[in-house]
């Protein structure tokens, strides 16, 4: 059955979610960690920083609002270690990216996966009341990310097999208690396909006992199974990233030699998919789109860096991608995030705005 939403988000015009943090926000942070303010000191700066971001999304013309990600550290850690049986801790290192690594942070897997609650619901509900006649849009990493990020302890699963099958119970939970808010666009972040993408990549699941095809089944399986419990009316979105940290990245390479998965073996109604240069490759794999309501929103306009594309040649790649999906199946969006990560992207609060407004009048031109 075609979603309620379908004729509304993912809109033609869109956003992956996280925002650059202000400088007022940060300094709280600082001082929450320092314990010169309380929690509740910390919070209350928060809401009135989302509260702000969100006016600042309509103003330029964006349909769906986020809450930036303000309340998190991480665009992933911070989920899945509010899941039962999931606790962070220090690393030994950061990840790698290219030319730098991250804070020497991580989460490990010390007990069964599960839900019971989790604090994320309550940003949700912020957000919704905040939203106004905005569509309040989520985002959560994908449950593969746990499985390709975490430490799992010795002793607590005996099976790939069952730890995904809690995995897969837990994020239904989660996303049955986010719709019961009110949430009705709701956006997975996965950066594991991109493992796909590379040779690099392919040795690295091989060590792990996994060939590609081993992979991308079991990755969509925690997609499909996951959502597949939604409501009708609750659109799910997966945006596929290659890395996003202090404008670096982790891999390149097409999405061909996963295109047959993403565009013909997910039930997702619409797919954020990164194109704003050429460590993505060419559109080719839309080829293989098989559904007429599977949305692909483009991310043309780079996060990464603060210099404005031009507009007639955003305009011509749009047309370019209609060789292989028809344009009423197409949307426009920044590449990734501003922020994954509460560091941030190397580029002024004032570019990422121009960013956005240059996405939303290329958008109103290309399909008004």
């Amino acid at each position: 059955m075609t979603k309620q939403l379908v004729q509304k988000a993912p809109f033609r015009a869109d956003q992956v979610g996280s925002f650059l943090r202000p400088a007022r926000l940060k300094k709280a942070r600082a001082q929450f960690e320092n314990n010169e303010i309380t929690a509740d000191q910390l919070k209350q700066i928060e809401d009135e920083e989302i509260t702000k971001l969100v006016a600042k999304q309509k103003e330029a013309g964006l349909q769906s609002v986020t809450d930036g990600e303000f309340r998190r550290k991480w665009w992933h850690f911070d989920f899945l270690g509010g899941l039962d049986g999931v606790e962070f801790y220090e690393t030994d290192k950061g990840l790698s990216f290219k030319g730098v690594q991250t804070r020497a942070h991580g989460i490990k897997v010390t007990g069964k996966i599960g839900f019971s609650t989790h604090y994320m619901t309550d940003h949700f509900k912020f957000l919704q009341s905040v939203a106004g006649d905005a569509v309040a849009k989520f985002t959560i990493p994908s449950p593969n990310m746990l499985f390709y990020r975490a430490t799992i302890e010795d002793g607590v699963y005996g099976s790939d097999e069952e730890l995904f099958n809690d995995l897969i119970t837990a994020y239904q939970g989660f996303i049955q208690a986010l719709y019961d808010e009110g949430c009705r666009y709701l956006q997975i972040d996965d950066t594991s396909w991109a493992t796909s993408f590379s040779e690099e990549g392919i040795v690295g699941l091989k060590e792990r006992g996994l060939n590609v095809e081993e992979a991308l089944k079991l990755s969509a399986r925690a997609i499909n199974e996951s959502i597949a419990k939604r409501p009708n009316d609750m659109l799910v979105t997966m945006h596929i990233c290659r890395g996003n940290f202090r404008s670096t990245y982790i891999t390149s390479g097409s999405y061909e030699l996963v295109s047959k998965t993403i565009f013909g073996g997910l039930d997702v109604d619409g797919l954020f998919l990164e194109f704003d240069d050429e460590r993505s490759g060419d559109f080719e794999p839309l080829r293989h789109i098989s559904r007429p309501d599977l949305y692909i929103v483009l991310g043309l306009i780079t996060s990464k860096h603060g210099l404005l594309e031009n507009a007639d040649e955003v305009k011509a790649r749009i047309e370019e991608a209609t060789k292989y999906a028809p344009l009423e199946q197409l949307c426009l969006s920044p590449q990734c995030g501003f922020s994954s990560t509460e560091e941030g992207n190397i580029l002024t609060e004032d570019e990422q705005w121009e960013k956005v407004r240059h996405v939303v009048k290329i958008a109103e031109n290309v399909w008004n």
